[in-house]
């Protein structure tokens, strides 16, 4: 069983920076790949960032290549999400969620792909 809480969302000005965090209680973080999703009221759940198990690898949204920059810590079983140059449209909730990959480079964007889920946190940029 995995389990993920987020932190570090908040109100920021466009333009500004956040930094997400999702601390796991797991035994062995570096099983899991992880991602970044995120939603927005009455929209669909739409990926943002992946990471591999052990940090070698990752892939970003369209959306936020060259603003956003997820990394890993093994050591600590933590995720984050470094956000820059936020946008009235990076507002949304956004969670962390965990995929068994069996030490595999590869991690799915698919959220029906990933097996475990934080509650959360929710990111609002004002313009």
């Amino acid at each position: 069983q995995v389990q993920l809480v987020e932190s570090g969302g908040g109100l920021v000005q466009a333009g500004g920076s956040l930094r997400l965090s999702c601390a796991a209680s797991v035994r062995t973080f570096s099983f899991y790949g992880m991602g970044w999703f995120r939603q927005a009221p009455g929209k669909e759940r739409e990926f943002v960032a992946a990471v591999s198990w052990n940090g070698g690898r990752t892939w970003s949204a369209d959306s936020v290549k060259g603003r956003f920059t997820i990394s890993r810590d093994n050591a600590k079983s933590a995720l984050y999400l470094q956000m820059n140059s936020l946008k009235p449209e990076d507002t949304a909730v956004y969670y962390c969620a965990a995929v068994s990959t069996h030490y595999s480079d590869y991690v799915p964007y698919m959220p029906r792909s990933y097996d475990y889920w934080g509650q959360g946190t929710q990111v609002t940029v004002s313009s």
